[in-house]
């Protein structure tokens, strides 16, 4: 006699169907790791394969040195752990949320995502954004700027990013913070314009204007869902402003995760904290019941990808008994 299929065959198999009939009818689910948080290669190695083979949508993980508190933790290179991805797995999206202009420079984080994106055909998404992290750019001795000045910054690099990946003519810029000669990048992307660029953040004077006249995707950051649908409109009036169809701007949301396959796991990893609280702050929480309640709301409000953060990188048991709740 057969032993029954395990919980990882199992979700294997509905994973499979869903990915082939009905990926484009359904809200997406993504995993979002945060680097900063322990991240090393065995677990990136353990992560990455098993996310793609439950069926996950994407994978993606932060760009940060180090983490937000001390004691410091391990923390992956971002770009050296995506150009891995890129050649060992064969479906999933991947990308960083987000990689920051306040330590990496846009002329090279455009000839990175478009090499990477090529190396993987196609799949990686740039996301982008200011920095925020004081901590790490007190400890390394970068400059991350006031706040007006780190915008501007910013402003100045996502149309640098921009400008490279979409036009096939030398491209000049004189900004405050980036010159540009002349310059154009070689080979050009396979993917006309290069990988799609996300752009995360919640502001509306900023960050909003300059998803509605750069970005290929909007992620929102720790939206409650009645939230995001009124920051959702906005951006949807400064995409007609601009003169974008709608649809030119895919819409994500990044809210974390509190997962527990049973109530006393649950108690043991909300160590103290209020379930209602967190989850008036956008995130997800509880039992798999629940959770799959919770979910379901975010997709009613028109959210095309959720990414869900999972703070638990030695736990592949538990990222299996999510997939199994939730596709």
């Amino acid at each position: 006699m057969r032993p029954p299929p395990s919980l990882l065959q199992r979700v294997r198999a509905v994973a499979k169907s869903r990915v082939c009939a009905n990926a484009e009818t359904l809200m997406e689910i993504a995993i979002m790791i945060e680097g900063q948080d322990g991240l090393t290669w065995p677990r990136w190695q353990r992560i990455a394969p098993l996310v793609e083979e439950l069926g996950f949508a994407a994978l993606f993980r932060s760009d940060h040195f180090t983490n937000q508190e001390p004691p410091d933790k391990d923390s992956l290179e971002l770009w050296v752990s995506l150009t891995w991805l890129a050649s060992n797995t064969r479906r999933i999206e991947f990308g960083s949320m987000v990689t920051p202009f306040s330590f990496r420079s846009p002329i090279f984080t455009a000839r990175m995502g478009k090499d990477v994106d090529d190396l993987s055909n196609g799949r990686l998404v740039l996301g982008i954004g200011a920095g925020w992290q004081v901590r790490e750019h007190a400890l390394f001795g970068l400059p991350l700027l006031p706040l007006g000045e780190r915008m501007d910054r910013f402003s100045e690099g996502v149309e640098v990013v921009h400008s490279l990946l979409n036009s096939t003519a030398p491209v000049d810029f004189n900004g405050a913070y980036y010159q540009l000669q002349g310059a154009q990048l070689l080979p050009r992307p396979q993917r006309p314009g290069g990988p799609r660029l996300l752009i995360g953040g919640n502001g509306l004077k900023r960050t909003l204007p300059l998803v509605a006249k750069y970005a290929g995707e909007w992620n929102a950051v720790y939206l409650a869902p009645d939230r995001f649908i009124e920051v959702n409109a906005h951006l949807d009036d400064l995409l007609r402003a601009e003169g974008r169809a709608l649809g030119a701007v895919r819409r994500s949301l990044m809210n974390g995760l509190v997962f527990g396959r049973d109530d006393a796991q649950l108690r043991e990893r909300l160590r103290g904290r209020d379930p209602a609280e967190l989850q008036a702050h956008g995130s997800i929480v509880g039992t798999p019941a629940a959770v799959k309640e919770q979910v379901a709301r975010v997709a009613e409000t028109g959210v095309a990808r959720l990414l869900l953060q999972w703070f638990e990188q030695d736990d592949m048991a538990g990222l299996e008994a999510l997939a199994h709740t939730l596709l």
